[in-house]
C-alpha cells in the first residue's frame, strides 16, 4: 500500500521505464509504502525453482521473499545507490525530506537474494547491483533508519 498521494510517470532514470512519484511533500522518516495483503513468503529455493517469478519477488527477511504475481504500483519504485526511500523489512521510509514531485527510489541490493546481480546496472554510477547478505542488509538499513529518525521532526 502506498500511503501518500502519488502518480506513475516516466522515470528520470535512463532506461527505467516508469517511476513512482509522490504528489505531496513527505518528511524524512515517514512511511511511503507499507506491506498489505502478504499472505505467504517463499524461501529462495522455492523462487529459484520458478525463475519466471523472480522478477516480481523481493526479499522480506532472512531467506524469505514475497512475490507479486501482478504488477502493483509499488513495483514502479526504481533503483538508486542514493535513494529517496529507505527499504527496511518491507516498508519504504523517506530517506530525507522529499518535496512533491520526487521520484521514489530504493537500493535494490536490499531486495535481491545475496550475491544475485540485477540484469541492469546503476545508471548513475555504472556499477552492478548485487544483493547483499541478509545480516549486512539488515544492519545497514537499521542504522540508516535510526539516523533518519534521529534527525527527523516527526509529529504524531
Amino acid at each position: 500500500m502506498i500511503l501518500p498521494r502519488y502518480r506513475i510517470d516516466a522515470s528520470t532514470i535512463q532506461g527505467a521505464g516508469n517511476g513512482l512519484y509522490v504528489e505531496e511533500s513527505i518528511n524524512a522518516g515517514r512511511i511511503i509504502t507499507a506491506p498489505d495483503a502478504i499472505d505467504q513468503t517463499y524461501n529462495l529455493d522455492e523462487l529459484l525453482a520458478k525463475p519466471e517469478h523472480m522478477y516480481a519477488s523481493a526479499r522480506w527477511f532472512e531467506n524469505q521473499y514475497t512475490m507479486s504475481p501482478d504488477w502493483p504500483d509499488e513495483c514502479y519504485i526504481n533503483h538508486s545507490f542514493e535513494p529517496t526511500g529507505l527499504w527496511h523489512l518491507g516498508f519504504v521510509f523517506a530517506s530525507r525530506d522529499l518535496p512533491a514531485g520526487t521520484e521514489i527510489t530504493v537500493d535494490y541490493r536490499h531486495l535481491l537474494p545475496p550475491g544475485q546481480a540485477e540484469d541492469f546496472i546503476d545508471t548513475a554510477t555504472g556499477e552492478r547491483i548485487i544483493g547483499l547478505p541478509w545480516h549486512e542488509s539488515l544492519t545497514t538499513t537499521t542504522r540508516a533508519l535510526a539516523r533518519v529518525l534521529d534527525n527527523a521532526s516527526l509529529s504524531d
